[in-house]
């Protein structure tokens, strides 16, 4: 474990292994380090599966586990998971001696959470979504100030929402440049790009409904469709084996480094509604259809599409609903008649906020009262 440069401020960036914990993350400690700051990040061995190096000085993997059984045995493992996190997270910021922790949700955030709060280090939390996740409510109360993608999500708790400031979900490097890229709207008989994805874990709903979907529509539309679907890696082959039948031209993998790069280049996409797909989709700005996750304690997905199908950028349809005779019928209107897609790419891009990581680095370094790079405290 290295020790820290005295002549750089370190911050502890905390996140969950997944996309949608580690984007931000990722987004932030690129900000920071055009600060002049040194970033160090804690997080679980899921972010192995990351797919792209990690803008971090270290990595620090601790233990961790989420509740998920209320079986006594269960909740005594989990909690003597925590525990060894906590202590393992404790030494890291013991020796490391941050300027601020920030934690992005996730239950591998909880263990250095609560060490930072405990050793009195300014602690901060993002929230992605526009419902806040469990791990980041064991921990409001405790941390010195909040951050939240959605203006107002606090607003029914007076004591949070003195420490809160909206800052907006910060998104990768990769989204920005993709940003660039101006909105194509597809010609009535050309080609009409589809991307498809389910967030970091994939989705197994849209490998078995699309391919069938995309059967029931009339050969002439098929014929101009260009798919990029991601696929988990147990459904992959069958779902290429499907294009191939259909005689569609479709790149098919289970993860896409360059994802943001393919929402650029596509006239309408379909995806789940985690909350790095939302505001991915808002700062590039393309329309799309959402399918939320179903059966989720807070239905944040649910809460995340909303934002965008109020600002006619988005259409949500439930996964009970979104079935191949819904889709082909629904795919059907909109390639007849794409004229407004144009307006839900643009109602999309309303609705981004590209300066978000930004706005974040901003606070953490107000917060624990780090001079920015090139000036004097």
């Amino acid at each position: 474990m290295a020790a820290p440069d005295p002549a750089k401020p370190l911050v502890l960036v905390c996140a969950g292994g997944t996309g949608g914990h580690l984007f931000p993350a990722e987004a932030l400690s690129v900000a920071l380090g055009q600060r002049g700051c040194i970033v160090d990040l804690v997080t679980d061995e899921r972010a192995e599966k990351y797919g792209r190096a990690f803008p971090a000085r270290a990595t620090h993997v601790v233990a961790s586990a989420t509740v998920t059984s209320k079986n006594p045995l269960a909740l005594a493992r989990t909690l003597f998971n925590l525990g060894r996190g906590y202590m393992a997270a404790r030494k890291v910021v013991r020796v490391l001696r941050p300027k601020a922790v920030v934690g992005f949700g996730g239950y591998p955030t909880l263990p250095p959470m609560f060490a930072a709060v405990q050793l009195g280090v300014p602690t901060i939390i993002h929230d992605q979504n526009a419902v806040m996740g469990r791990a980041n409510r064991q921990l409001s109360a405790k941390v010195t100030a909040i951050a939240t993608s959605f203006p107002g999500v606090l607003d029914k708790d007076p004591a949070l929402a003195a420490k809160a400031s909206f800052t907006g979900n910060p998104v990768r490097p990769m989204v920005l440049a993709a940003a660039e890229i101006p909105y194509d709207p597809p010609t009535p008989g050309g080609p009409f790009r589809l991307c498809v994805f389910g967030g970091s874990q994939g989705a197994r709903v849209m490998s078995e409904v699309l391919p069938a979907a995309l059967e029931r529509l009339d050969a002439d539309l098929r014929a101009r469709l260009l798919v990029v679907q991601q696929a988990r890696g147990e459904d992959e082959a069958a779902v290429k084996a499907a294009y191939a039948r259909l005689g569609i031209e479709a790149e098919v993998a289970p993860f896409f480094v360059d994802l943001p790069g393919w929402i650029a280049r596509s006239h309408l996409v379909i995806a789940r509604s985690g909350a790095s797909t939302v505001a991915e989709l808002a700062v590039i700005g393309r329309p799309s259809i959402l399918v939320p996750l179903p059966h989720a304690l807070d239905q944040d997905q649910l809460m995340n599409a909303a934002t965008l199908a109020s600002a006619m950028a988005a259409t949500v349809v439930r996964q009970a609903d979104f079935t191949p005779d819904w889709l082909a019928g629904e795919l059907t209107r909109i390639m007849t008649d794409p004229s407004p897609l144009a307006a839900a790419a643009a109602a999309a891009r309303g609705q981004g906020h590209a300066d978000a990581a930004d706005r974040l680095a901003e606070l953490v370094l107000k917060t624990a009262g780090i001079a920015p790079a090139g000036t004097t405290p």
